[in-house]
């Protein structure tokens, strides 16, 4: 009944207890300093309002806009540092990432094989690459887009848990760095650039019709455009956080009381399934710290599957070699963009029906 009501609530009045819960989620977790608060908490207030029956959804628009302003926010990390960094532990580097996504590959193989997911559902649920764009991703290779969120976030909240835990013993008291401002003074000749780039970004990519189309032509035009010298990157957060609200938002509105229920009797076999992901990826770190002298913190935060933009958050409260871990943590996300869809398609055409 209380979701009968809900539904014939009026539009307004759904929107407004969108905003309410989104606030009130995305506070709880930054005051407990869960990174990737803001897409997190966002997704959990739709999802809470899609499983009692709100009929919302972001119109397609603002959707492709906000995947827009998310790759320029990811061509604003390709640094030439991070190049550089990359060039000088290349062979490193190359173990790390092909080790970490073929582990991923088998573990999405097996849970399609054992038919508890399909098989595209399985391997984009099982990247390892930043939780909101393997999403999007996913949605554009005709995976169920709820499942691989699912899979995504439970992933970020247990790689959030243990390397904050972790963290937290190896920083001594006071050493955090402090939280980015939300108005903190930004050129507005660059934002203004930054916008504008976002903009064209998501009509080139409506206009081509490809996967993720607005996100990938607006991340190659903006690291493009800042390559040549030509773009600054300005995106602060009072931006990018309504980019990562509609995402948040478009994702959970999709989930309704059946598949919540779903997701969660697939809860068990998932969490195995990122646990035993997260221990490759202790135990290559481990094994980097040992043979090529990286600390361990930095090696466990590179290699970690938790995703660039939660690692990020993490890595700038650490001493920690941010550079180390933000060209692995890149080059990852970077394979998985370009080989995703492949072995999206290979898994399913080799799992059962």
């Amino acid at each position: 009944m209380a979701g009968f009501r809900l539904e014939r609530a009026p539009l307004v009045g759904r929107w407004c207890a969108l905003l309410f819960l989104t606030g009130l989620f995305v506070s709880a977790l930054q005051l407990a300093r869960i990174p990737a608060a803001p897409l997190l908490g966002t997704m959990a207030a739709a999802v809470t309002l899609g499983a009692a029956g709100a009929r919302l959804s972001v119109p397609a628009l603002p959707y492709q806009l906000a995947q827009a302003v998310l790759g320029c926010m990811i061509a604003g990390s390709l640094s030439p540092q991070l190049f550089r960094t990359l060039h000088e532990h290349a062979l490193l580097y190359g173990c790390g990432v092909l080790s970490v996504i073929a582990c991923s590959v088998l573990l999405g193989a097996a849970l399609a094989r054992f038919e508890v997911l399909p098989g595209t559902t399985a391997i984009w649920g099982s990247a390892p690459g930043a939780a909101n764009v393997m999403a999007i991703m996913a949605e554009s290779w005709g995976a169920d887009v709820r499942l691989v969120a699912f899979m995504q976030y439970v992933r970020v909240a247990v790689v959030a848990v243990l390397a904050s835990i972790l963290t937290r013993v190896v920083v001594p008291e006071g050493a955090a760095s402090p939280e980015p401002e939300w108005f903190a003074p930004v050129p507005g000749a660059s934002l203004a650039a930054t916008l504008g780039v976002a903009a064209i970004g998501c009509a080139l990519g409506r206009l081509a019709r490809q996967p993720a189309g607005a996100l990938l032509v607006a991340m190659l035009l903006a690291c493009s455009l800042s390559a040549a010298g030509w773009l600054t990157i300005a995106l602060p957060r009072w931006v990018l956080a309504p980019s990562f609200a509609l995402i948040g938002w478009s994702i959970g509105l999709r989930f309704t009381r059946d598949i919540l229920l779903h997701a969660g009797r697939l809860l068990p076999r998932v969490l195995g399934s990122v646990l035993s992901l997260v221990a490759f990826c202790g135990g290559l770190a481990f094994a980097m710290h040992r043979v090529a002298g990286i600390d361990l913190l930095t090696a466990y935060l590179a290699t970690s599957p938790g995703g660039a933009d939660s690692v990020a958050i993490i890595a700038a409260h650490a001493p920690v070699d941010v550079p180390f871990v933000m060209a692995m943590q890149t080059a990852r996300f970077v394979v998985v963009l370009l080989c995703g869809g492949g072995a999206a398609r290979w898994v399913a055409r080799h799992s059962p029906s």
